[in-house]
């Protein structure tokens, strides 16, 4: 059987979505569906069949992948490959390559933007390839396929007493699709992002090589595929730092000011006085700083230096606080009873008998991945998000929540700090992280608190726009640009930083198949 030569497809001179221009409406755009010649796919299905990979074809397969954790993206594959070896990806690119099929990548389908959803063409499901290939006590590494959930790899690791360092909050994600975007956690402020764990790579190009890659082997495309949104290949194994396992001490300070909250944050990221951090609210009438650490040491420095100086009060405080504005306002009632129904809901997932021992935490893994998330989103999920550096931080955040108050009754805010690492503007041009920012940066996340009513595609829209709109004219940047986002990429980046990046794009995949709507 003949197979085609790779060409570069074909392509509009600048394929960025059209609202990328300032002025044009911004719509969520959602890219076209790719329209199969049936003969040309019949003949791609069977060379990929004849190399030992399978593609499902039957539409219960298919519409397991409708849509994402977003629920707004839906769209259908023609096909559904389950990889479960790094082989079979590279035998899948090198011929969607060459047929010009286009491919979708897929872990835990956290997206928010139909970024992991395929309007047609190939999804291609890497959770098969989950296993932990080894763990090294000596190197303080581990070895895992990254098809793997981050709640599995810390069940393997916690067996041997070990720990990951940074992961997402959300623990049912990837650990290849965290790598991609970058992945942010209570502990980001002294470790990084999930991507800064990362010290090598197995990745399959999107021509089908299989390379190794790390900061001195293939140095560009480790560069090109972290935080790379999954533009420059498929990441297939990772080697990843890990440290000890220990339990937490959490501490939680409740505030009224939001302004206070941020910066008294920022007072401890900027000492490196916690091992843990961030900002969690319900709306702006009940902020929670929380701070954490690994060992009675660091604890008890903690509250000797630090504690007195944070304008937070303990629980007993605040609700008195709390009790007596809203009996001053008695129209608000409704408000407070939510706020009650709220922490009573969350606090008992986030301080889980099961899971607490002598007042610490021993299994943050099943409180984050298994219960806290609970809490979020209902049959849609938006999570507009903006990343500043230090100076911006609070101007940012104070800007969003009006937005929010804007368009939603109920709404929380998560925000956090992320160390970052001394050559991160070369690594990361392309990522979440500011080019401005130096030694720490700062993220924060605006997630509506969305009721059973039916909410409008353009209401939902229209915030996300309003919330990217603050990044635009602050000159942050986002944690995505993925979906929708991708019409704010030249706005966000620039011309130049857009062009270079298309090139090398156009370069790494000729006929621009793996992934192609997720920014390009």
């Amino acid at each position: 059987m003949e197979i085609p030569v790779i060409t570069l497809g074909d392509l509009p001179p600048c394929p960025v979505a059209p609202d990328a221009l300032q002025g044009i409406p911004r719509q969520q755009t959602n890219p076209s569906r790719w329209k199969v010649e049936h003969g040309h796919w019949e003949e791609f299905i069977s060379v990929l069949r004849s190399h030992g990979v399978e593609v499902s074809e039957k539409k219960g397969a298919r519409g397991v992948y409708v849509t994402d954790a977003g629920g707004l993206a839906c769209g259908m594959p023609h096909g559904v490959v389950s990889a479960s070896t790094a082989a079979q990806v590279s035998q899948l690119l090198k011929y969607a390559q060459a047929f010009k099929v286009p491919v979708t990548t897929r872990g835990g389908g956290l997206t928010t933007e139909g970024e992991s959803v395929a309007f047609g063409g190939i999804l291609l499901d890497m959770t098969g390839m989950k296993q932990v290939v080894s763990i090294d006590r000596d190197a303080m590494t581990v070895r895992t396929q990254a098809g793997i959930f981050w709640h599995r790899l810390a069940e393997v690791l916690r067996r041997e007493q070990l720990d990951y360092l940074s992961a997402p909050l959300n623990l049912t994600s990837s650990v290849g699709g965290t790598i991609g975007v970058g992945g942010i956690d209570v502990n980001s402020c002294k470790y990084g992002c999930s991507a800064d764990q990362v010290l090598s790579m197995q990745v399959v190009t999107p021509t089908g090589e299989i390379r190794e890659c790390s900061d001195e082997e293939n140095p560009e495309l480790f560069k090109r595929v972290i935080l790379g949104y999954g533009q420059f290949g498929v990441i297939t194994e990772a080697t990843l730092k890990i440290r000890p396992f220990t339990p937490m001490k959490m501490h939680y300070c409740y505030y009224r000011s939001l302004r206070h909250a941020i910066e008294d944050l920022q007072m401890l990221d900027q000492a490196a006085a916690c091992d843990y951090s961030g900002i969690l609210t319900m709306m702006d009438k009940a902020v929670t700083l929380l701070v954490g650490f690994d060992s009675d040491e660091r604890n008890e420095i903690f509250m000797k230096q630090w504690r007195s100086k944070l304008r937070g009060f303990g629980e007993p405080v605040f609700a008195i606080r709390l009790a007596i504005y809203y009996l001053f306002r008695p129209w608000r009632i409704g408000e407070l009873m939510y706020l009650v129904q709220r922490k009573s809901g969350l606090f008992p997932d986030l301080q889980p008998p099961q899971h607490m021992r002598d007042g610490k935490l021993v299994d943050r893994t099943a409180v984050f991945s298994r219960a806290v998330w609970k809490h979020w989103g209902h049959k849609h999920m938006v999570i507009p998000d903006l990343a500043t550096n230090v100076d911006k931080f609070v101007e940012a955040v104070e800007r969003g929540n009006k937005v929010c108050k804007k368009y939603f009754r109920h709404y929380t805010l998560y925000c956090v700090g992320i160390r970052l690492r001394d050559d991160h503007q070369q690594h990361y041009e392309l990522s979440s992280i500011p080019p401005d920012a130096n030694e720490l940066s700062y993220g924060c996340e605006f997630e509506p608190m969305l009721d059973e009513r039916d909410y409008s595609r353009d209401e939902l829209q229209s915030f996300k726009n309003e919330i990217y709109d603050i990044g635009v004219d602050m000159q942050t940047r986002y944690y995505r640009f993925g979906g929708m986002m991708k019409g704010y990429i030249r706005r966000a980046l620039g011309d130049e930083m857009v062009d270079r990046h298309l090139a090398m794009k156009r370069e790494a995949d000729p006929s621009m198949i793996l992934n192609r709507d997720v920014i390009f």
